[in-house]
Order: structure tokens, then C-alpha cells, then sequence
């Protein structure tokens, strides 16, 4: 059977993709229409609509280069964002790599950037439209080559004989051959599994492996770097590097990226990947609040944040911070607390009118609450915007009324 990305990477589907790509509005319903007038196959109008809509919400991880890109739906949803993609690059570049294999390549996301920096790529997928897209994605680039197949039943030493020096791999985290269904969570469920990956470090000293931010940091060698990377508070990864990929050493960061500029936090009480994660002091609330970022979160530095900006925790494991006067930070989103009660809707409702409150954003952390059934208890009749956010304060379920804060003037990072 005929793949509907195979459609429009042969004629006439590609020349009416990249015709209709340079239209500065695109009806979907009307574009159907005139090109099933002309007699264009139902099969191909259907695909061209699908790599158009592809391309739009592509933008978004890949800027404009993506209208000159072509995608699978389960390709784009796992591929690494440009901006993302370009710091794992760089770290190659920086090691002295000259020629990397991108294993469970995708649609070719990081081997883009890879080539981009003017390394040499060598990409695999086991999923050949996948493989295709990423053909098609480098095609600008002579030295990067595209192979089909399995990356677990690839031979390093192999590789290496292919002038391979690095290795940068993402293995399939969801059940289903093209990707689809449930994920993976456990690290031995990945394919390959993150001990075949680590395995391949006999062979190669640089080796880079995308994880799911949900990874537990017992599974990480101790002396790589894992790095969690949020971009605009949307957590997108975790990635592990071995040390000759790693100058900042090893242990765990965040890298959070806020329009497109980095910040990265480090603990240098966390001198390995799989150290515990540091508890952080526990005091009262005070007149702010700070939510971490959920790079910070996931890579147990809440803790680290805490010192730097002079707060401390609302309650025991629970990411909320606070004090007196907190700086603004990249790592945080800042509240000022208007004013606490208890977490029923009744309690919640009379605190709204006092403060005029008419749009609020509900947020929980500790508790046991469905955010929407608090939204619809509650009538909203007031002029301002609050947040109002559930969780636990001196171990009792407390709701806080709160307004953000502008991160303006960004306090440099604690590093």
C-alpha cells in the first residue's frame, strides 16, 4: 500500500505541495475542491492537505524551515525542537566530532542541526516514512546519509569502521511500529533499552541519548551529565551526555529556555546523575510565592533554586516556594499572595469578591482536586484575574489567592 507521505515526495503531489506552499492563505475546504476539479486523486489531495497542515504546526518547533520540510504526525510530535536540537549539536561540535549517528533519527529534527553545524550525519529509523521524511528534510546537505532499519541490531564497531566518532540516539518510547499508543515509562522498555545505549560507550566515548523527562535519576550512570530542557515552561526533554560531551561535568541542570534565551541551572551539591535529590528547608509562607520551572522540578533542583533566590519550601516535597522578596528568575514564576483559606469552594468564592475577582487560573500541587470541578463550583462575577492555587500549607489543604508577577529585569543565573 501506497504511504500518503510516499504521494507527496513523487509527482504530482510534490509539485502541488510546494505550489500551494507559497500561498499566503490557504482555504483547506477550497483547495480540496480545485484540485479534485483538475483531477488530482483523492488519495493525493489528501495528503498534500495533510503535509500543509503538517508544515503549520511545525512552525512552532521549526520556524520557517518548515515549509520546506515534510513530516509524519507521530514524527513531528517526538521530533526535537530546532532550537533544542541546535544545543545538542553544538556539544558535538565543541567535543571535536566529525561524523555522527543519529539512531532513531525521526524525521531528522537533530540530524538537521548536526549538518547544519557542518558535521557529517549518519541517521537511522526503523520506520520507513520516518526514514523518508528525514531523507527528504536533508537532502541540502551531501554529507549526511539516511538508513532503514533497526538500531538495536546495529554493530558499533561497524559504525566506527564507517568513520562514526559519535553517536547521538533516541530510542522509541511508545508501543505500536510507528510509534503510536502508550509510552514506554520503565528505561528497559525503551527501544533499544537505556542500558543497550549506555552499553555502546565501549565503543564510542561520546553519546548522547534523548530520555523521557520522566526518567528516574537511579537509572543514570553517575558520571554523565542529564540535563532537563523546558522551552517557554513547556517541558520538552531529558537528555543524557557522556562526559566527553559534558564540560560542565557531571551530575544534573536544567536548561531552561525563555525567547529563546538560556538559562541553566546546576547544583553543585548534586555531583552525580543519580544523586538524591537534595530536601529543601520548610518554612512559612511569606508575602510570594515562586513556582518552579518543571526542568528545575524534574531535575530535583528545587532545592538549589531555593538558596539562590532566598526562599524557601511551603510544604515538604511539594515545589512551591517562598519568602519576603523574591527576585525575579528565568527558573520561576513569581505570585504575590493575596491572601489564604481553606480549600473548600464556599471559603474560596467569598475570598474571590473581596478581591474583585472575575477570571482565574487554578493550579494544584499536593492535593487531591480536579482544577475544572473547582472552576465550575465557583461564580466569577468580579473584574480582575487571580490564580488561585491548591495545595498544602503547614500539612493542611490550603487554597491561595494570588497574582503573577512580571518577570521583568531576570536576576543573572546561580549556575
Amino acid at each position: 500500500m501506497t504511504s500518503p507521505l510516499s504521494l507527496v515526495l513523487t509527482s504530482p503531489g510534490r509539485e502541488l505541495l510546494e505550489s500551494l506552499e507559497t500561498l499566503p492563505h490557504r482555504d483547506p475546504v477550497r483547495l480540496d475542491a480545485a484540485m479534485r476539479h483538475q483531477g488530482v486523486a483523492p488519495e493525493v489531495v489528501a495528503a498534500v492537505l495533510t503535509q500543509l497542515d503538517l508544515r503549520d504546526r511545525a512552525v512552532a518547533k521549526f520556524g520557517p524551515f518548515a515549509h520546506s520540510m515534510v513530516f509524519t504526525r507521530d514524527g513531528l510530535e517526538q521530533a526535537t525542537r530546532l532550537a533544542v536540537a541546535a544545543r545538542h549539536a553544538q556539544r558535538f561540535r565543541a567535543a571535536g566530532a566529525t561524523r555522527v549517528a543519529d539512531l532513531g533519527c525521526g524525521i531528522g529534527g537533530d540530524a538537521l542541526a548536526l549538518a547544519g553545524l557542518g558535521l557529517g550525519v549518519t541517521a537511522m529509523d526503523i520506520d520507513e516514512d520516518a526514514a523518508a521524511a528525514a531523507a527528504h528534510n536533508l537532502h541540502a546537505f551531501p554529507d549526511t546519509a539516511v538508513l532503514i532499519g533497526d538500531v538495536a541490531t546495529l554493530e558499533m564497531e561497524d559504525l566506527r569502521a564507517a568513520g562514526v566518532d559519535a553517536v547521538f540516539a533516541d530510542p522509541a518510547r511508545r508501543t505500536g511500529a510507528s510509534g503510536g499508543s502508550a509510552r514506554r515509562l520503565a528505561p528497559e522498555q525503551w527501544s533499544p533499552p537505556l542500558s543497550t545505549v549506555l552499553s555502546w560507550r565501549s565503543v564510542f566515548d561520546l553519546v548522547g541519548v534523548k530520555m523521557a523527562p520522566g526518567v528516574p535519576h537511579s537509572a543514570l550512570p553517575p558520571d554523565c551529565q542529564a540535563q532537563w530542557t523546558s522551552v517557554d515552561t513547556d517541558l520538552v526533554e531529558a537528555a543524557l551526555w557522556t562526559p566527553g560531551l559534558a564540560p560542565e561535568g557531571s551530575g544534573r541542570s536544567a536548561l531552561v529556555l525563555r525567547g529563546g534565551e538560556p538559562h541553566v541551572l546546576q547544583d553543585p551539591g548534586t555531583p552525580r546523575a543519580d544523586s538524591p535529590v537534595r530536601p529543601g528547608d520548610v518554612g512559612p509562607l511569606g508575602p510570594m510565592l515562586a513556582e518552579p520551572d518543571p526542568a528545575v522540578i524534574r531535575s530535583g533542583l528545587v532545592a538549589r533554586l531555593a538558596e539562590a533566590i532566598g526562599a524557601q519550601l511551603v510544604s515538604p516535597s511539594i515545589a512551591w516556594l517562598s519568602g519576603e522578596d523574591l527576585p525575579a528568575t528565568p527558573f520561576a514564576a513569581r505570585f504575590e499572595v493575596l491572601e489564604v483559606t481553606a480549600l473548600r469552594p464556599k471559603a474560596i468564592q467569598a475570598a474571590l469578591q473581596r478581591w474583585d475577582v472575575g477570571r482565574i487560573e487554578v493550579k494544584k500541587r499536593g492535593v487531591d482536586l480536579r482544577p475544572e470541578d473547582l472552576r465550575r463550583s465557583l461564580r466569577l462575577g468580579g473584574t480582575e484575574e487571580a490564580t488561585v492555587i491548591a495545595t498544602r500549607v503547614e500539612g493542611r489543604h490550603r487554597a491561595i489567592l494570588a497574582r503573577r508577577c512580571q518577570n521583568v529585569g531576570n536576576a543573572p543565573d546561580p549556575g
